[in-house]
């Protein structure tokens, strides 16, 4: 998820549906979103703590991609068959979303 500041990824989890609005918060607290949680999100550090250049959306792609197919070493998700890749533009204007899976589930 595209995360330029802290509440992007709270406000995409709860528009995508992954958590009731009002919630996100609590649902990121719980350690959901973390590395074993039922939700792994930007697995690679995220904008905020990996890199953000003005391209950011295609890192987090190649992150995706990465773990669907086994190769992201101590960060790899056990077992990965579905991600989401989600990002925007402008003021939270401009949205996009795309979906990616495992031959298995495709």
């Amino acid at each position: 998820l595209y995360d330029a500041f802290t509440i992007n990824t709270i406000l995409f989890l709860e528009d995508l549906g992954f958590c009731a609005k009002g919630e996100g918060g609590a649902f990121v607290a719980n350690g959901n979103i973390a590395p074993g949680g039922i939700l792994p999100v930007n697995t690679n550090g995220g904008g905020l703590s990996c890199v953000h250049p003005g391209m950011y959306g295609i890192f987090i792609l190649i992150e995706a991609i990465q773990q669907l197919r086994g190769g992201c070493g101590a960060r790899q998700v056990e077992n990965p068959e579905v991600a989401l890749v989600h990002g925007n533009g402008g003021v939270l204007s401009s949205q996009v979303t795309t979906i990616l899976g495992t031959e298995a589930v495709l």
